[in-house]
């Protein structure tokens, strides 16, 4: 496949760094393997019948069309994730990937066309269609479409959600994230420094997972912050397309005032900028990686998703205070926690640790593998794309009951002569 295209077109329209992009190529490129062999594995349970006689069979079909909406900051792997599994579950799917990557989404679009083509399918099985708002309404209110999957903003999921239930449609809803790292004080620091500059920092704060609060033990709260403080000084600014480059710009003009508001509303509620905070004074939406100190974990702007380069370091003293911080916010996407304790570790993966769909240790809050089934709860929305079972949610199933006898028992032991 002809991939180069795609890595340029990403940073040129999204502003990610080139790096990045390769890995979001690579990412649909695996995502495919892993379809492939899923499609040998996709079947029901046989099912013993308390008739005798009588077989009971799970069968599963194809919905049909699998409408696709999916936002800027992915707009190569989360169509990926959605159009490989749909097709092997038989699905044809209509994309309308964000109006700002419409490069990405043709250049993508023709390559998918030309290898089903050439393998003698129609290469409209995976059709684009390019618009703003008014096409994904339409989407969303269309009953032909009998899956939407929607990626992108909670505001604008839960309005997608509400069109599609009142039409009875199905919907997978992939949504906001506000993904905490906590930090005990028996924790490897050698780990904790990279991969929360790499949760916070990668793709300018963009990610649906990008780390946004780190919570960290009072007796290590100092230390951390100025590592990371001298960690954040280190990143490579610059051109998406340079390869030496470690963070890029913002999407938007929008997004550079987001962030500057986000910074001010944090000053206002009490916290103290430690690094950064500011617009660069260089071509381009580019603005400074932030750490913030001094919040309240209920602070209104801690619990507000800014996508930006912004987090928020805030203190904490018991694992169950800071377990309920974590669970504190609307959403549940992703979580981590960085501890030797095993005994914490499984209490953090138990049903009073993390509330969220990803439950991490000792690694960040982004970076999640396609094997997993990747999304999260409460106002995250509560779909899952790629990984595990995520399969199901492109088909239908039908419970079928064959009777292979010459008796009409009924079920449940009635009878009625």
């Amino acid at each position: 496949m002809q991939t180069s295209s795609w890595k340029f077109r990403v940073s040129l329209e999204m502003g990610k760094i080139f790096v990045e992009g390769v890995g979001e190529v690579q990412e649909y490129v695996d995502v495919c393997d892993y379809a492939v062999g899923l499609s040998r594995m996709i079947g029901g349970p046989i099912l013993p019948s308390e008739r005798p006689g009588h077989a009971l069979i799970e069968q599963w079909n194809p919905v049909g069309l699998v409408g696709i909406i999916t936002a800027f900051n992915f707009p190569v792997a989360v169509y990926g994730w959605n159009s490989a599994i749909a097709m092997i579950c038989g699905n044809a799917c209509l994309w309308k990937g964000a109006p700002t990557t419409s490069l990405t989404s043709v250049a993508v679009t023709k390559i998918i066309a030309k290898v089903l083509e050439d393998n003698k399918v129609p290469g409209a099985i995976c059709s684009l269609v390019c618009g703003g708002a008014d096409i994904g309404t339409a989407m969303a209110r269309d009953e032909r479409m009998d899956l939407l999957s929607f990626t992108g903003s909670t505001k604008v999921g839960k309005q997608v959600a509400l069109m599609v239930q009142e039409r009875f449609g199905r919907s997978l809803l992939e949504l906001g994230g506000n993904n905490a790292i906590i930090v005990f004080e028996d924790a490897d620091l050698n780990l904790v420094i990279p991969s929360a500059l790499f949760a916070a920092v990668g793709t300018a704060g963009q990610r649906c997972t990008t780390a946004r609060r780190l919570f960290l033990h009072e007796s290590i709260h100092d230390e951390v912050v100025a590592k990371l403080a001298q960690a954040y000084a280190q990143v490579r600014i610059g051109d998406p397309w340079d390869p030496d480059t470690l963070y890029g710009p913002l999407h938007t003009k929008e997004a550079v005032k987001m962030f500057l508001d986000a910074v001010e509303q944090a000053k206002q509620q009490g916290g103290s900028v430690v690094y950064g905070g500011k617009v660069i004074n260089r071509p381009g939406n580019y603005v400074e990686p932030t750490i913030v100190t001094g919040l309240p974990h209920n602070a209104p702007i801690v619990h507000t998703e800014t996508f930006a380069p912004i987090l928020y370091v805030l203190k904490f003293k018991e694992e169950e205070e800071v377990f309920a911080w974590n669970n504190e916010v609307k959403q549940g996407l992703s979580s981590s926690i960085f501890t030797k304790d095993l005994g914490r570790i499984f209490r953090w993966l138990g049903p009073k640790g993390s509330d969220c769909g990803i439950v991490n240790v000792n690694i960040p809050t982004s970076g999640a593998e396609i094997g997993g089934a990747f999304g999260g709860e409460k106002h995250t929305g509560g779909g899952r794309e790629s990984g595990s079972d995520s399969w199901k949610l492109y088909m239908r199933r039908s419970t079928c009951t064959i009777n292979y006898s010459k008796d009409l028992p009924l079920a449940q032991g009635i009878k009625f002569q």
